[in-house]
Formats: structure tokens, sequence, C-alpha cells
């Protein structure tokens, strides 16, 4: 594990893996590097790319501050980028794809993005409010079961996993889980045409069609970007599918 140090004075952990461009994997919510699609898919472009993967703040193994904000998150990513030689292309997966794109719009030094079912912009307004009243009042397995709601697992998957054995990992970073939907939340589709990098959408052909059609708005928006639909599950393409998609479009 390595670390870098954000604007803010947050430390980040990250590990590096393979030679040859840099790529920056973002998570989405509920994932870091010991949790989530990220480390497997590393494993995957490590034969192309020095591929870097970060536990976001507040989850895994890197700090956090007192009070969020989304910029924080766009200096955290800006940091890796940076200490990766700068001009990184970057990876994101759901929230983090919105992540990626709000990031490009502010400055940080991105030369080609790739993205992967990002959720509606601007939907998740009201949620983050919610999630935050029940982190505050200390009812963390509630705002994970909501979250989870929220995104289209069915209740009955919500409730069996209660008791399995990641749920305590889920509940120690349901705080993040209000960063997220506040970054969703504050998006706007408009504000896309101005992103200026090469851009590929990717969705999978057996994700909710919420998931897939907001792939589609922001593959419409953002000026000049290609768009794929790959063999998959709910809101997931295994990475020996995925990455050579990456690759073909990042290299």
């Amino acid at each position: 594990m390595n670390t870098v140090t954000s604007r803010d004075g947050t430390r980040i952990a990250f590990e590096r893996a393979g030679e040859g461009p840099a790529l920056v994997l973002v998570d989405g919510a509920m994932c870091y590097r010991g949790a989530g699609p990220c480390s497997a898919l590393a494993a995957e472009l490590a034969g192309d790319f020095t591929v870097y993967t970060y536990d976001r703040r507040g989850r895994g193994e890197s700090g956090d501050s007192d009070t969020f904000a989304v910029e924080r998150e766009y200096e955290d990513l800006a940091a890796l980028v940076e200490h990766a030689g700068g001009g990184a292309s970057v990876f994101g997966h759901s929230s983090g794809a919105v992540l990626a794109l709000e990031a490009s719009l502010h400055g940080v030094d991105i030369a080609r993005l790739a993205l992967f079912e990002p959720p509606p912009a601007g939907e998740d307004a009201a949620l983050a409010e919610r999630l935050g009243e029940l982190v505050r009042a200390g009812r963390r397995g509630e705002a994970v079961e909501e979250f989870q709601l929220a995104v289209g697992l069915p209740p009955e998957m919500v409730s069996g996993m209660r008791g399995s054995p990641f749920r305590a990992a889920l509940e120690a970073i349901a705080p993040t889980l209000v960063y997220d939907t506040t970054i969703t939340g504050s998006a706007r589709l408009d504000r896309y045409a101005a992103i200026a990098v090469p851009t590929l959408l990717v969705d999978s052909e057996n994700s909710p069609e919420m998931l897939r059609a907001s792939t589609e708005e922001v593959a419409r928006a953002v000026p000049g970007a290609r768009r794929r639909s790959l063999p998959g599950g709910f809101h997931d393409v295994e990475p020996g599918t995925l990455a050579p998609v990456l690759a073909g479009f990042l290299l």
C-alpha cells in the first residue's frame, strides 16, 4: 500500500500494478480496494497499463475529513493523477463514473474517460439528505438498506444480506453513501457538453433499464462519446470481458 496526500491533508491509500500508460480506477458506492470490482479489473488491465486503484476517502485504509464537500473527492483523484505523472486515463464505475466526469469538469488532468453505468444525474439529492439523517442518528444499517433499495436491489435480497459476513464492513462505510449520492445528486447533464476529452460509455446488457438509459443520456451529452453494451449481469460486466474493451479505447 502507498499513500498520497490530498489538498486538505487527507491521506489516500492506493496500490499500483503493471507497466504502461497510467490508468486510475474509481470505485462506486459501497466499494473500495478490498471489496468491489476494480481490484479484479486492475489485474486484467495490468498487462497494458500502470493501474492505480485507491480507497476513496472514508473507506478502507484512506482517511477522511470532519466535513464533506464534493470538491474534496475531485482533489483526491487529482492527487492520484498527479502522482501518476499527470494526464492519466480514468475509469469510473457507477457513481465513480460521475465523480470522474465532474473531476474532469473541475480541471483534473485526465487524458481519457471510460465510464461504466453512471446513475441518473441529479436524482439523488433527496436520498442524500435521508441517508445523512440516518447516519447522524447512528442508524447505519438502515442507511445501507435504504441505499440498496434505491439502486434497485430486490427487498428480499436486501433483507437476506442482513446477516452476511460483509454487513459490518458496509455499515462502517455507510457515511460515504452520503458522499456518493451528494456527488450524483449535484450532477447536471447539460454541463457535460464541456467535457473535452475522449470518452467511452459502457453498460451491461442485463442491467436495469434505469442504468442503461442514464448511460445513454451521458453518451449523448458528452461531445463525441462512444457507447458500448456488453454481456453481463446486474450493474456488472466480468473483468475479462470489460478489460479488452477498455484497453482498445484507452491505448
